[in-house]
């Protein structure tokens, strides 16, 4: 069965209506994709957070009350909360057992729901520490007080040590373990290197369509899912491109994570191996879902996201979907996005993948 979730969202009060709706669809798109169900979606126009609940004592209240009445076991503020701001929400919700996640550990669930690699396994568990570990913290200190105050020898300062301990230890585990598929994962590329193995990574943003691509491509059976985060590891799959004098060439594909506005640093951190398949490519697929609203802004996203990881290498702008658009917005489309001299594809149909082959071989 599924959670019934209560969404609110804290925005700016300058905030346009258009970023409002957007915001919120990705959110509950987040929800679906995790496995709940949005009951009661909220918006709340605030220039400062609250420093205590985020969302202020009175409106907590509010939405409390209304998760009580609607059966709600779980809100989601769709914005990262200090250790404090969530830890007082929890335990204001646990009058009507209820809990409440941040926009960060609910990417996480979804993560944790999609791994399927040991490498992912670890990434995630890196990032859940790295997230939870400060609140663990603020709870400690809460345990070393009622424990006999700051500067005793009490259990919870006991307890205190004993989880930062842990939750060093732990992380030391993981990074020496990811540093193993790191090696691993730089001899696979030297070994691709001496045979002569182009690359081509397949980026962009979150169910855009690049599982389809690959698979379509390369002939992998890759189960391409319409939920965001679907894929979390690195699927490789091989091109074999004809030439015009009837030679050929083998290239190697590889599929990664998709991206997503807002994506906190420290996930993008502990997904850096993952993403040095990308990063290490000879040229990148930007794949774009032609049928979104959101073009322009998911792929500002991602242009970003690849500064920001160091993927400088030339690209080739695929827009794919275009079997859901009419024949007007595929030439508005073409038109605005000139610039880019992209590739206008449909995976699923197989229309435009000789046109997306040649312009790979011509940057090759």
């Amino acid at each position: 069965m599924k959670k019934k979730v209560f969404l609110v969202d804290v925005i700016p009060t300058d905030t346009s209506p258009e970023k409002m709706k957007s915001r919120m669809d990705e959110l509950e798109n987040l929800i679906t994709t995790y496995g709940g169900l949005t009951i009661v979606k909220k918006y709340q126009r605030k220039a400062i957070p609250d420093y205590k609940t985020y969302v202020g004592a009175g409106k907590l209240e509010e939405i409390k009350n209304q998760m009580k009445i609607e059966g709600c076991e779980l809100l989601i503020v769709g914005n990262t909360l200090k250790p404090q701001q969530i830890f007082n929400i929890n335990e204001n919700l646990r009058s009507i057992n209820a809990q409440a996640w941040d926009r960060i550990d609910l990417i996480l669930k979804i993560f944790e729901a999609h791994a399927k690699s040991t490498e992912a396994r670890l990434q995630i568990e890196l990032a859940a520490i790295k997230h939870m570990g400060p609140r663990i913290f603020r709870m400690g200190m809460d345990l070393s007080r009622q424990g006999g105050g700051i500067g005793t020898r009490g259990k919870g300062e006991t307890n205190i040590q004993i989880m930062k301990r842990h939750i060093r230890e732990s992380e030391k585990k993981i990074i020496k373990k990811l540093e193993d598929h790191k090696k691993t994962r730089k001899l696979h590329r030297q070994s691709r290197k001496n045979k002569n193995l182009d690359t081509v990574g397949i980026v962009g943003y979150t169910n855009a369509g690049k599982t389809s691509i690959l698979n379509k491509m390369t002939k992998k059976q890759s189960k391409p899912e319409n939920k965001l985060f679907a894929t979390l590891g690195t699927t490789v799959g091989k091109l074999w491109i004809q030439k015009d004098d009837f030679s050929g060439k083998e290239i190697l594909m590889n599929d990664t994570i998709g991206f997503i506005q807002d994506l906190p640093p420290q996930l993008i951190d502990c997904f850096s191996s993952t993403l040095e398949d990308s990063i290490f490519s000879n040229i990148l697929l930007h794949v774009v879902d032609s049928s979104d609203s959101r073009i322009k802004e998911k792929i500002g996203v991602v242009d970003d996201i690849l500064e920001d990881i160091e993927a400088n290498q030339e690209r080739i702008y695929v827009f794919n979907k275009i079997d859901k658009i009419d024949n007007n917005q595929l030439q508005n489309l073409k038109k605005e996005f000139k610039h880019l001299d992209p590739v206008f594809i449909s995976a699923e149909n197989k229309i435009g993948l000789e046109q997306l082959k040649q312009k790979i071989i011509e940057l090759i």
